[in-house]
């Protein structure tokens, strides 16, 4: 009856249109009272859901997105990858592709992959012969690895909602090998399309061009490898590499690349408050949430329900895949996150699976959930940048869903692809 009430009273809340974040904190209110605990320490427990200093690398990795995506980085980036991969038949779909995985590498946001690179290279993939459906497919699509790849922040929320268990820096490491295979796969995909449409090839860039693109393009690389190997050499934190981040992207932005006005700053610097303002609130209230969760001995009743279900720890982990990918397509990820970690922890130790790959395993699904109606935020705003209908966005992903399933079930099943580069270099 406990869970019943929890869960029910927040469903509903949701069902009327309440925002989450305000729909997970009435509802702990809700679960507080029917059990008897005090409001006080519900309160308690939001004020200690974001006082903690491993959070701090959410608003930084925000920021430092915000300024790239908006000062010309995803323009140069795109072409980079032109000259790397964009005269081979289909060219522009992989350059899409791998300037995804450029900007996904120091952005770590799929919905800013989807802005930036979209409204550079939809448009010219149309003037060059390929359908605006399959150029907004192939875009939304090649943005999931971007919340696989460090600096992924869903990879600092889950380590905060598995209670600081998982180091942050493990997960940046395990989502790398994950992401360029998804890259590689959607890639190989094109490919295919490519050959089989008769796409165009593109020009071979002269060499004087290609290292004035190279140079340029450098700068904003350079932010993945300060960040990544800053971890990688013990000079600094996770968290703090969010704050070098910053500094690099306004470093590069406003005294390298000089396309950003001075006077755009503050717009910048309020929309990206206006963003970390609802993630914080959501982090609060999701503390308490599971706080209430815990009392109730609602995790331990779930994983009773999936050991009693099968024994076998690979029906278990598709049993749950299937419940993350529903769940993925009716609710954003920040949230079920922050909620189905908790719960799911008890499940995944007691079956042995590590937490490090059980991370990735949960950002593969969501991140299909976000590419995915009717809740999809990706594909809404690869949509919008491509002017083209949900309906036909859809139907253009058929065959790349097909991939990020076999890209799921091979991060689901095979351990070492999310674990090796962890146990290597930490």
């Amino acid at each position: 009856m406990d869970a019943l009430i929890l869960l029910g009273s927040f469903i509903a809340l949701i069902l009327i249109g309440m925002p989450v974040a305000y729909a997970l904190g009435l509802s702990a209110l809700i679960g507080a009272w029917w059990i008897d605990i005090p409001f006080q320490a519900l309160m308690i427990q939001v004020a200690g859901g974001v006082n903690k200093f491993s959070l701090l690398a959410i608003p930084f990795f925000v920021l430092a997105g915000a300024i790239m995506a908006e000062g010309g980085m995803s323009r140069r980036l795109v072409a980079f990858a032109g000259v790397l991969v964009g005269f081979v038949r289909g060219g522009l779909s992989l350059v899409n592709i791998m300037a995804s995985t450029f900007f996904g590498a120091i952005s770590g946001s799929s919905v800013a992959d989807t802005a930036s690179v979209g409204s550079v290279l939809i448009p010219e993939m149309e003037r060059r012969g390929y359908p605006r459906d399959f150029s907004t497919a192939v875009t939304v699509s090649g943005s999931v690895q971007a919340l696989l790849t460090p600096p992924s922040h869903n990879s600092v929320l889950y380590s905060l909602a598995a209670g600081g268990t998982v180091s942050i820096a493990s997960l940046f490491m395990a989502g790398v090998v994950p992401g360029l295979m998804m890259s590689a796969c959607l890639m190989v995909l094109c490919l295919i399309f490519a050959r089989k449409r008769n796409y165009p090839k593109g020009e071979v860039i002269p060499l004087r061009q290609a290292l004035k693109i190279c140079g340029e393009a450098m700068w904003g690389l350079m932010a993945m490898v300060i960040i990544l190997g800053g971890i990688l050499s013990g000079i600094f934190t996770a968290t703090e590499s969010a704050a070098i981040a910053v500094l690099w992207s306004f470093f590069v932005t406003m005294f390298i690349y000089r396309d950003y006005k001075w006077s755009e700053l503050p717009k910048l610097m309020h929309r990206t408050v206006r963003t970390i303002s609802i993630v914080m609130i959501l982090i609060g209230f999701a503390a308490s949430f599971g706080y209430i969760m815990t009392l109730m001995q609602i995790p331990a009743k779930i994983t009773t329900m999936f050991l009693t279900l099968s024994d076998n720890r690979y029906v278990i982990l598709m049993c749950i895949n299937v419940m993350l990918l529903l769940l993925g397509t009716v609710m954003d990820m920040a949230p079920l996150i922050l909620i189905l970690t908790p719960i799911l922890m008890p499940v995944i130790l007691g079956i042995g699976v590590d937490p490090v790959q059980f991370g990735m395993i949960m950002l593969v699904n969501l991140g299909i959930g976000l590419i995915t109606p009717p809740v999809g935020a990706v594909l809404f705003v690869g949509s919008a940048v491509g002017k083209v209908s949900i309906e036909s966005t859809v139907k253009a992903l058929l065959p790349f869903y097909g991939v990020l399933f076999l890209v799921l079930l091979a991060v689901t099943y095979i351990p070492a692809i999310s674990l090796w580069l962890p146990h290597l270099v930490l």
